[in-house]
């Protein structure tokens, strides 16, 4: 790995937990959770930006396969490095930290550090980024929401509703296929792996998400038919 990475991850954590520092000095009043996903939506709009900025044909998007990464992903997947690493530290130290949660922070340090070390798929993973972190800041913002008094509202349920959809489109759509292409190119093999790894989770948390928005619609259109034979 290049000493110039070596330094952006570092200093990215470094970033990363200032940042947390700071936005938790701002708002000494609401929780270590809600700080965290406002640093977390600040990486997930900032990735996809660089993901964007990273892809070398459009025609393409995740073209070349199994090249040489260029220095535009390299950084992209730096910076996301040293955000994964900040997070995975992060939720050490929060009350709700889940297991799979956990390795999906291990599959995607080792999956973007196996892909610097190597300099190779670069197009694979900023795209794999994009398809990851499109859907992080409605997955945080339902979170803030819930903390900001909006909980078992409209407003929340359309962003559950929201994150529901571009996660499945882009987790279980998308993913699969990315996934694929990557299984079938000459990619080394622990990045291989952490493909499938990454997508396995996808599957887990789609599984979770249906409950969810079903549990969630469920209840609201119980709520409402409740109302109206009441009045």
């Amino acid at each position: 790995m290049e000493d110039y990475i070596v330094n952006w991850i570092f200093r990215g954590v470094v970033l990363w937990a200032v940042t947390f520092m700071l936005i938790r000095r701002a708002l000494p009043k609401r929780s270590f959770n809600f700080c965290n996903r406002i640093v977390s939506t600040i990486h997930a709009s900032l990735a996809v930006s660089l993901s964007i900025l990273s892809v070398q044909d459009w025609s393409c998007p995740v073209c070349p396969l199994a090249s040489k990464s260029s220095q535009l992903q390299m950084k992209t997947l730096a910076i996301t490095l040293s955000y994964m690493i900040y997070d995975f530290i992060c939720c050490q130290f929060d009350k709700q930290m889940s297991i799979d949660n956990s390795v999906h922070h291990v599959v995607s340090i080792v999956g973007i550090g196996a892909g610097l070390a190597y300099e190779q798929c670069g197009s694979e993973m900023v795209a794999a980024l994009w398809i990851t972190e499109i859907s992080s800041p409605f997955l945080h913002m339902r979170e803030i929401l819930k903390e900001l008094g909006y909980k078992d509202t409209d407003l929340n349920l359309l962003f559950d509703i929201l994150f529901a959809v571009i996660f499945s489109l882009s987790r279980m759509v998308a993913g699969p296929y990315l996934t694929y292409l990557t299984l079938m190119a000459e990619n080394p093999i622990i990045v291989k792996m952490m493909a499938m790894g990454l997508q396995l989770v996808s599957a887990f948390w789609f599984y979770k998400i249906v409950r969810m928005v079903r549990y969630k619609l469920t209840r609201k259109f119980a709520s409402e038919k409740s109302a109206k034979e009441k009045s």
